[in-house]
């Protein structure tokens, strides 16, 4: 069984998702080893990559946010649970370009900035816990070194 630290495995995650699509960025967890690799046109792993990370089923793909339905469906979950009152104007956002910006100002006029933060956090540990353990992989947290 792999074992991963929850910061890597989180910073990985943030790697995969940060800007741009779906296809830019990729990051690998080895099965055997808990290395985490990462591959993109823009950037260099400082390690060497395996020549069969993308072929060989020793490797698992971290998964995109929205594979986990921590993107939009997150956003409305989160309407639905804290701001019931606008929650067809929040699903109207994601109808359109810009919606996280309009999201996201429309949380700060309703003070629930901080706490759509909390919960977004919250999710996503969540989801990536899950992730972990249907693919056989150990979560160890950092702060305590033990298994999660």
């Amino acid at each position: 069984m792999a074992t991963v630290k929850y910061q890597e495995l989180a910073e990985a995650f943030d790697f995969v998702n940060f800007g741009g699509s779906t296809d830019e960025k990729n990051a690998y967890l080895s099965l055997d080893t808990g290395a985490i690799y990462y591959v993109s046109d823009l950037y260099t792993d400082d390690g060497e990559v395996p020549d069969d990370l993308e072929t060989s089923d020793r490797y698992v793909e971290i998964p995109h946010k929205y594979d986990l339905n921590l993107g939009n469906d997150l956003a409305l979950r989160f309407a639905a649970r804290e701001l019931p009152h606008r929650y067809n104007r929040i699903e109207d956002f994601f109808h359109h370009r810009g919606a996280y910006a309009r999201f996201k100002e429309l949380l700060a006029a309703e003070n629930c900035l901080e706490k759509w933060y909390a919960f977004e956090a919250e999710s996503t540990e969540q989801a990536l816990r899950a992730w972990c353990a249907d693919n056989g992989i150990q979560v160890v947290d950092n702060e305590r070194g033990s298994a999660a």
